[in-house]
């Protein structure tokens, strides 16, 4: 490159330096006090990015003190592998997976032939996240998301959840009345925005076979492999490791998935 380009790429660079801190600019902070600020700034940096109509559902949203409260307090995932079986009610999981894996054979045929994932895994995350469905949550999702963006603890993650959330409004996925789990997770697996966003595989998540269509194709995603085993050490693992980050949730959904698929 010649020196022609250098003035050029000076300018360049100066210019994203400035991006970059605009995109900064939106103040995290550790409590509701500075939570209305955050959404202006931030819905002003979003413009171009985001639609107006989905910024308006933005300006919607109320700090979640139930989202707080849940962030601070997940102790379980300290637990022993059977302390936590037995906290998570791991036995009637597996019984009651065992009979929903009979009584929807065909679902769960047709979701291993097109992404080589068994009904064991699927049911055992459905049964531990939502109870087959039962416990789906009744936070507001779009003011969990937000706040835990504007929450300092994990801001970066959950400014791409909201970017995340704010194209499945303009899609009609989301609006501004969805509720679902305390961090923003909604349907019968608990999908987070951008996870829809990568995997979802059309329609709602409050549809158990799109969800477990959804949860297959995100295993699929992150390495599953046709007929290879899933306990720790074993090919699938890895990909139940993608699922959650708790490694006693991990060992808990490998165990409970064998005990339904018969191993």
């Amino acid at each position: 490159m010649n020196g022609n380009h250098k003035p050029w790429i000076a300018a360049g660079v100066a210019a994203l330096a400035l991006m970059a801190g605009r995109a900064e600019a939106a103040q995290c902070g550790n409590s509701a006090a500075g939570f209305e600020a955050w959404k202006k700034e931030f819905a002003d940096e979003a413009r171009g990015r985001a639609s107006a109509s989905s910024l308006a559902a933005l300006m919607g949203t109320s700090y979640s003190t139930a989202t707080i409260a849940a962030d601070r307090g997940q102790k379980s995932f300290r637990l022993s592998l059977d302390q936590f079986m037995a906290k998570r009610g791991g036995p009637a999981i597996v019984s009651r997976g065992r009979a929903m894996k009979q009584s929807n054979a065909a679902l769960f045929a047709s979701i291993e032939q097109r992404y080589g994932v068994p009904p064991g895994p699927l049911l055992a995350i459905w049964g531990m996240e939502t109870g087959f469905g039962a416990v789906r949550g009744n936070v507001n999702t779009l003011s969990a998301v937000a706040t835990l963006a504007y929450d300092c603890r994990r801001s970066a993650f959950f400014t791409d959840q909201l970017y995340a959330a704010l194209t499945l409004v303009d899609r009609g996925v989301l609006n501004a009345s969805t509720r679902g789990a305390a961090h923003g997770e909604v349907g019968h697996t608990q999908f987070l925005p951008k996870s829809i966003l990568n995997y979802g595989t059309g329609g709602s998540l409050d549809s158990a076979p799109n969800a477990l269509n959804a949860t297959a194709n995100f295993l699929k995603a992150h390495g599953w492999r046709a007929g290879a085993g899933y306990q720790p050490g074993e090919p699938n693992f890895a990909a139940i490791q993608g699922w959650n980050a708790a490694s006693v949730y991990q060992r808990a959904i490998a165990l409970i998935g064998s005990r339904i698929d018969g191993q």
